[in-house]
């Protein structure tokens, strides 16, 4: 046998100097991780906050817009939101404003515990917005998920309605509760009461079967759980009482006494985009894939019809239909952001639009993409002036657009969504789902230095506990 024992002197300084080595990775691995500790707890923070303005957009959209602007600015009375003053309250008073409301205002209590609709972490999240959000960007999910508030927050009723209304049984009553309703209620219950997507209708059979005792209890206190506030600290109870009998009385009053605000339709790049991708899918089989109108439906890309017609009025058309027409109701196949995203689409026409209408004709077809700016325009579409059919005649520009029920989708510009591509109210719709997932992030440098510090220990433990064994086999049995 060749085989020489190893020199005990040399296996322990071998085994110390693995020790040694091991001991100054995990030292060395441990400090740089230290170093880098106050660096990723801020990264982390940052994460967590930006997820937390996320989602508190949403919130403010769905809650707080309708009292406090698009942008957080206040509307009439209702204090602004993206001021100094509140971003530099202490964390601890703006919860309390938030979670229990403020007495003798309109500000009701959101907190649960106080019989509102949001959790303590859900007002911790807007108490963040206010603090550290973006308002620009809080706008655009307000417009994204068509919940802009109607602005000016009141409206003017009719002087002719109002004084016909005048002659009905206790006439001067309905007179103040149609006042009372303009100046303070047009905005969420929208207008003649027929509803909005952040309020119900009040103008509505249901509801006039409500007891009068229930009406005033729900005008006074407001309903727990959703946006409608305790008014009875800002009517009298003579004006609450007339409120009352408005809506017990609402199918006596002549449709019109009180319009929405005449404002357009706030819009952003998501909801230009929206809007085209469902014109496409939905109008343009009917009204032409710009807007020009064919035999079957008048022009809508046409100076006289957008000048004549706000978007309110072009929303109701599309929510409603027109009875008599080929014009059906979409109200009950698409979001009220979606139908609002049509009308922002639609009205961007109206810089450029032609005064004289260019109908297609029966066989024609019409330039390629949608129109409007160049980003929105599908170029898989043939482009140039229609031939290869006659050409039509345009129906008056005031008419009613007709599209024609239950026409299938246009495969000239792409998938589309559909006519049931509602997602019900207060939702974007299709945009939700073209959000993305960050890709997931690479190895951190400092979980690659734990992993090498735990293989060198475990090495170094391995080799000592071979060099023992060894040992143990090479010591002479015992006498």
């Amino acid at each position: 046998m060749n085989d020489k024992p190893m020199n005990p002197d040399r296996s322990y300084r071998l085994e110390i100097l693995l020790g040694l080595l091991g001991t100054v990775i995990i030292v060395v691995a441990l400090s740089l991780y230290m170093l880098a500790e106050p660096e990723r707890v801020v990264a982390s923070q940052s994460a967590i906050l930006e997820m937390q303005l996320d989602d508190a957009m949403t919130l403010y959209a769905e809650n707080c817009a309708v009292c406090h602007g698009l942008n957080g600015e206040g509307i009439a009375a209702t204090p602004p939101l993206n001021s100094p003053g509140l971003t530099g309250m202490p964390y601890d008073e703006l919860t309390k404003v938030i979670a229990r409301g403020r007495f003798e205002t309109a500000m009701p209590a959101w907190s649960k515990e106080d019989g509102g609709p949001l959790s303590d972490y859900q007002i911790g999240e807007l108490v963040a917005l206010v603090q550290s959000g973006d308002w620009i960007e809080t706008g655009d999910r307000v417009v994204n998920l068509g919940l802009a508030p109607l602005v000016p927050f009141s409206a003017d009723p009719d002087p002719a309605v109002l004084e016909a209304v005048g002659t009905l049984v206790d006439g001067g009553t309905l007179q103040t509760a149609i006042t009372l309703y303009a100046s303070n209620c047009v905005a969420c219950h929208g207008a003649d009461g027929l509803g909005t997507g952040i309020a119900p209708a009040l103008n509505d059979p249901q509801v006039r079967l409500k007891t009068v005792d229930e009406l005033n209890r729900t005008i006074s206190y407001g309903n727990a759980g959703t946006l409608m506030a305790g008014w009875g600290d800002v009517l009298v109870p003579e004006e609450i009482s007339a409120m009352v009998t408005l809506i017990q009385r609402w199918d006596e009053v002549p449709s019109g006494a009180i319009p929405a605000p005449d404002v357009p339709i706030p819009t952003t790049e998501e909801s230009l985009a929206l809007g085209s991708q469902l014109f496409s899918t939905n109008c343009s089989r009917c009204h032409g894939p710009e807007g020009q109108g064919k035999p079957i439906a008048p022009a809508l890309n046409v100076k006289s019809f957008l000048t004549d017609t706000s978007d309110q009025a072009m929303q109701q058309i599309i929510t409603l239909g027109v009875p008599g027409t080929a014009m059906p109701a979409w109200g009950d196949r698409m979001s009220e952001a979606e139908i609002q995203a049509i009308v922002g689409f639609i009205r961007q026409w109206e810089p450029t639009a032609p005064e004289v209408a260019q109908p297609l004709g029966r066989g024609g077809r019409g330039g390629g993409g949608q129109g409007g700016p160049p980003w929105l325009r599908d170029t898989s579409g043939t482009t140039g002036a229609g031939t290869g059919g006659t050409a039509g005649t345009a129906e008056p520009a005031g008419q009613v657009p007709a599209v024609t029920p239950g026409a299938p989708a246009s495969s000239d510009h792409g998938p589309g969504l559909g006519a049931g591509s509602g997602q019900g109210q207060g939702s974007a719709g299709p945009m939700d789902q073209e959000a993305q997932a960050n890709p997931p992030a690479g190895l951190d440098w400092r979980v690659l230095g734990l992993i090498a510090a735990a293989l060198a220990l475990a090495f170094t433990l391995i080799a000592m506990g071979f060099s023992a064994l060894k040992r143990m086999g090479k010591s002479p049995p015992p006498t």
